[in-house]
């Protein structure tokens, strides 16, 4: 975290009639985040679980619980326009997703028996055996981004080269550009499911500058 940023949650508070939002649509918690240093550009971006708002110290409540509605409904707009994959699609095209997942980022050492998708998953978003070289993606995913997919994919591929969520690993993980992002939007969509919610959010591509916005411009 930069120097001179000051981080904490944000609550549901009122100040002339507008509300600061404590969690995204999905539930993802809002953090809002102060910082002495930023004068004018307010960003968006998913960091540890949580949508990170960063905005300028000088901020009135107002002026916060503007900026922090403004962005968040800029993630959830960028899940629109997300491409998203065939609920529909087999066996095979996931079998040929795999295999392109493996050789991009795991020099094609995860080399699956079987891929496929079940319906009897109602706690976790995919699993796998090593052993027997198979993994299992829940059917809840379906209609979910193609990243996020990706990822749930990418993660049991790396569980065969290994089986426990050790150092190693989250290492083989380093190379996928969404891990903190995808992981973000799950958490979210689990929080959402538990409480019959609309589970779809959005998302930020990458780095802040490129969704910094200047108040006032």
């Amino acid at each position: 975290m930069p120097s001179g940023e000051s981080p904490r949650l944000s609550r549901h508070r009122q100040s002339a009639g507008t509300a600061v939002p404590s969690v995204t649509s999905s539930g993802i918690p809002i953090e809002v985040r102060r910082s002495a240093k930023r004068r004018r550009t307010v960003n968006a971006a998913f960091r540890d679980g949580k949508a990170v708002i960063s905005i300028p110290g000088h901020f009135t409540t107002a002026q916060e619980a503007e900026w922090v509605q403004r962005m968040v409904a800029r993630l959830e707009q960028r899940t629109a326009q997300t491409k998203r994959p065939d609920p529909k699609a087999g066996t095979d095209e996931l079998a040929g997703r795999a295999a392109e997942l493996s050789r991009q980022y795991l020099g094609g050492a995860a080399r699956p028996v079987s891929v496929r998708w079940v319906s009897n998953q109602n706690s976790r978003w995919g699993s796998a055996t090593p052993a027997r070289g198979t993994i299992r993606l829940s059917d809840k995913l379906q209609g979910m981004p193609g990243w996020v997919v990706d990822y749930v994919l990418l993660h049991e591929l790396a569980h065969l080269i290994e089986a426990s969520h050790s150092a190693a690993f989250w290492r083989l993980l380093d190379a996928y550009p969404q891990t903190e992002t995808a992981k973000a939007y799950l958490q979210g969509a689990a929080f959402a499911s538990a409480r019959g919610l609309d589970g779809a959010m959005g998302e930020d591509q990458g780095a802040d500058d490129p969704d910094a916005e200047r108040p006032g411009s």
